[in-house]
């Protein structure tokens, strides 16, 4: 009970010095918003900003799964050679340390529209920490549990499968939970960088729009948007994790003691 409780009431507590700071010095609403104004434009503007989120949501979560998906697979590659390992590794690290906010514009030049170029920023930011990870929880495998499968004359396909993969699990979860928020965050820079407008964009143009005119309430609905949404991802990918390994490994069990 306290798990919930104490955050609840830490953010009600929050909430309440928002509205009183608001109201008592008599803030105006384009300067700053009281959270019953942001949650009433949440409602008003709730035919605007659906649509927004929709967009923002589809290309997060197709970044996320093609990260899911590449960032495994090659991960596996990675692992099954070493010169492979020296030769992909260094291209994978530079798409990492290169500020997206740099890529974007190129990226808009050579993809054939601004949807594609958004997935694929968001997809660069998501891939490695989900590679990262997987590729440093292959390599921990216990290597007394490696010699008794080479001992018994397993196949390299039967280690992988039932030896590598399970054990590097825990790492692979972790990987996941940080490429599902950094899915989110570059969905959004992504769309700054671009610049996107009119029908068919996401959230980030929303909040540029209240901006512009400034629309200080709309603006923090969607903001407020964005944090359950990034809540959620976190919420969902923090069960997945949960789910395949409380039977099982230590990060998960519950002590007896």
């Amino acid at each position: 009970m306290l798990r919930i409780l104490v955050p609840v009431i830490a953010l009600a507590t929050g909430i309440m010095i928002w509205h009183w700071a608001v109201v008592a010095n008599e803030v105006p609403r384009y300067i700053l918003p009281s959270p019953f104004d942001a949650v009433t434009a949440l409602i008003t503007d709730w035919g605007t900003l659906w649509p927004a989120l929709t967009v923002t949501l589809r290309i997060t979560f197709m970044a996320l799964f093609l990260a899911l998906v590449g960032g495994v697979a090659l991960a596996i590659i990675l692992v099954q050679s070493r010169w492979i390992e020296l030769a992909l590794y260094p291209f994978a690290v530079i798409l990492q340390v290169t500020p997206m906010i740099a890529v974007a514009p190129l990226l808009l030049i050579y993809s054939p529209d601004t949807q594609t170029a958004l997935l694929i920023c968001s997809f660069i930011v998501a891939f490695f920490p989900i590679l990262s990870n997987m590729t440093q929880g292959l390599k921990s495998v216990d290597h007394n549990l490696l010699n008794l499968f080479e001992l018994y004359g397993a196949r390299s396909w039967q280690t992988l499968l039932f030896l590598k993969i399970p054990a590097s699990m825990p790492y692979f979860m972790a990987g996941l939970r940080i490429g599902g928020g950094l899915a989110l965050i570059a969905a959004v820079v992504a769309e700054f960088a671009a610049g996107s407008a009119g029908q068919g964009s996401g959230l980030a143009f929303r909040l540029l729009e209240s901006q512009f005119r400034l629309n200080l309430p709309r603006l923090f609905a969607a903001l407020i948007l964005l944090c359950c949404t990034g809540i959620a991802i976190f919420a969902l990918t923090s069960f997945v994790s949960w789910l395949t390994l409380h039977r099982w490994h230590e990060s998960a069990l519950k002590r007896e003691n």
